[in-house]
């Protein structure tokens, strides 16, 4: 049953749930780091469709498993489905120590990446705790385990050039899942001594009753935003370090430092997106958070590029025969003709500071000496050289923001679950996770396809802001309808107003 109100045996409850997420989380986010590492380091010869796959696989256990996980959660309670699962994890986890081929390491991501599930736990577990007017709250406080995320990218590098001498032996990478096994073990061993168990009402239902929730198209609306804010963070959680390392050739450990200031407010800012949600309700915090994604997402399309295309030449005023060339003119005749210098710090923009795109313009001769020219010919081709670098700081305050926006989705979705399914919140929220969760899985592999047949970094933005915006429209055409439906008077006044406001306009 649910708490009518929050006691301190639910605040203990909740900070366990939230630590056991957040080992979950940094567990399930492992691929992120040490397949690029392996990748970079040459140990497995992989390409960007293999990184992604391996990038998903653990996102995809994850998922699949996440619906079962929450009715199992609702039946019996999450002490004892919590705590076998961070024992369960944390044997793939050892022995991808021991893999050495793509699909031994493919088959541990798969059994490890259980870890994932944990999440669907965790909010059915900790909403029982509390009464319905605070879980918003407590829901987003438990939604920053997400941080876990960032506490990989930011530590797992550093570890990983500890553990392998700076490169000098490679073959010490394999410590670190022993490492993260251990943590896992532990983990469980803490949830397993100090956890209390509780049910819900629902705990009575068979689990075909338990499905028909599923039925409603409320929860799959729900799903697709949830594949966004979450599934879309979990993706790049782990495709950014590629990102900033092929993109920007920034150094791994540095890549994953940016990419943990993605994750990292993502995970934390999920407890403000609770409390603005019980404050505002999660619909009108889901439009904001839709309208800033498309936003956020168009403006980091532009990629890092430079673009030469022809540009202002020199033609010749008579005809006559060339007597002299060189980079400053070109003399015809008696007549000379000036030309735009190339300039010398041609290659020099990356060590600068540039927000707009910047233009270069110069003449190359196309003409030789002792050579004929008619009125009109051609005698220097103009070239125009445009550069956007993409500034890496301004991309990663752009990310950051994106990733917050995000944090803030994750705890709207999750407030709205328990206000329109009270006593089904592990079966919907499990649900709900799954179709998060596939984002996460499918997202890094679209996004290789995309890089593979595109050549650009940026493709994985495009389909960001197009995903933003199918979800923003079935949002906002969802709530006119049910509004005309409900509110059939004010919705009529509504466009009565908008309809005068539109005339007097256009008189004027």
């Amino acid at each position: 049953m649910m708490e009518q109100k929050a006691t301190a045996t639910s605040h203990k409850m909740l900070f366990l749930n939230t630590l056991a997420f957040t080992v979950c989380f940094a567990a399930w986010m492992f691929n992120g780091v040490l397949v690029t590492f392996l990748a970079d380091n040459q140990i497995f010869n992989w390409g960007p469709i293999e990184i992604g796959w391996l990038m998903g696989i653990p996102v995809l256990t994850g998922s699949l498993f996440r619906l079962p996980a929450g009715m199992l959660t609702d039946k019996f309670g999450g002490k004892p489905v919590y705590g076998t699962l961070l024992f369960i994890c944390a044997i793939p986890m050892y022995l991808l120590s021991y893999a050495d081929s793509f699909t031994t390491f493919a088959l541990c991501s798969f059994g490890f990446g259980l870890a994932g599930v944990s999440f669907s736990i965790g909010i059915a577990f900790s909403s029982v705790w509390y009464p319905r007017e605070r879980q918003g709250t407590a829901l987003g406080i438990f939604g920053a385990g997400n941080a876990g995320a960032a506490l990989t990218t930011m530590f797992a590098p550093t570890l990983l050039y500890h553990l392998t001498s700076n490169g000098a032996n490679l073959e010490g990478w394999r410590q670190l899942p022993t490492y993260y096994a251990m943590v896992l073990a532990a983990m469980g061993v803490i949830f397993f001594l100090f956890a209390e168990n509780k049910k819900p009402a629902s705990s009575t239902k068979t689990f075909t009753q338990m499905l028909t929730p599923l039925k409603n198209v409320r929860v799959w609306r729900f799903g697709l935003y949830y594949f966004l804010v979450f599934g879309c963070f979990v993706a790049f959680s782990q495709w950014l370090v590629p990102y900033f390392v092929n993109v920007y050739y920034l150094p791994l450990v540095t890549a994953g430092l940016f990419a943990s200031a993605f994750s990292l407010p993502s995970g934390v800012i999920r407890a403000l997106g609770g409390w603005l949600s019980d404050r505002f309700g999660g619909r009108s915090v889901m439009y904001w958070v839709l309208g800033a994604s498309v936003l956020i997402s168009f403006l980091v399309t532009v990629p890092k590029m430079e673009v030469y295309s022809p540009g202002r030449g020199v033609m010749a005023g008579k005809g006559g025969i060339v007597t002299a060339v060189s980079a400053q003119s070109i003399s015809v005749g008696d007549r000379v003709y000036k030309l735009k210098l190339k300039p010398q710090d041609l290659g020099t923009f990356d060590d600068k500071m540039l927000i707009l795109p910047t233009k270069q313009a110069w003449q190359e001769a196309a003409v030789e000496v002792g050579q004929t020219v008619k009125k009109k010919e051609l005698l220097a081709k103009g070239v125009t050289r445009i550069f956007f670098q993409a500034n890496v700081w301004i991309f990663a305050i752009l990310i950051i923001l994106l990733g917050s926006t995000w944090g803030i989705g994750k705890a709207a979705v999750y407030k709205l679950i328990p206000d329109y399914f009270p006593d089904e919140v592990g079966v919907v929220g499990g649900m709900v996770g799954v179709l998060g969760g596939l984002g996460g899985f499918f997202c890094p592999i679209i996004f290789g396809y995309l890089l593979e047949y595109t050549g650009l970094w940026s493709s994985c933005w495009i389909f960001m802001c197009g995903l933003s915006l199918v979800c923003l429209l079935w949002m906002h055409l969802t709530v006119s309808k049910l509004m005309k439906e409900k509110h059939p008077k004010d919705m009529k006044k509504i466009e009565r107003d908008k309809h005068k406001i539109i005339g007097e306009a256009l008189k004027e």
